[in-house]
């Protein structure tokens, strides 16, 4: 199939495998003598597989190590777990980040009056450039809700 088959087989836009060939995610695919690519059901489940990583949130590194595992038939499935629960513990800093952000955010907008006036303690926390301590403790202090 060509490129624009595989793209609606696989779920990944055209311009993305093009640019997984160019980073070795997806290796170098069969031409016509017309230098149009030629995509095989392997290559397309390896789009799937890449595409399925990528919405998991999975690294380009992570994904690559991924399908060294996938093609490895003598691979522990402990080297997949580690690179999954590594993932893991990074999305949940992200997310422990992100709530702080909120927490921040929510504490900035209700000190914000609103108004017709010109002062706004939003614009003043991102001029001072960080959030100072007693800021962070407060934020920090305070329930999540995501």
């Amino acid at each position: 199939m060509n490129i624009g088959e595989a793209a609606a087989a696989s779920g990944v836009s055209a311009k993305m495998i093009r640019y997984y060939e160019q980073i070795g995610l997806v290796a170098g695919v069969a031409r016509t003598e017309a230098g149009y690519r030629v995509y095989s059901t392997s290559d397309v489940h390896r789009l799937r597989f890449i595409r399925r990583a990528r919405d998991l949130g999975f690294s380009v590194k992570e994904i690559s190590e991924l399908l060294a595992l996938w093609a490895d038939r003598d691979r522990a499935s402990a080297d997949v777990k580690r690179i999954a629960t590594t993932h893991i513990a990074d999305l949940e800093e992200k997310m422990r980040q992100i709530r702080e952000m909120v927490n921040t955010l929510r504490h900035l907008a209700d000190h914000c009056h609103g108004d017709d006036r010109p002062h706004c303690p939003i614009l003043d926390n991102l001029a001072q450039g960080d959030l100072d301590e007693a800021q962070r403790n407060r934020a920090a202090r305070r329930p999540a809700r995501v």
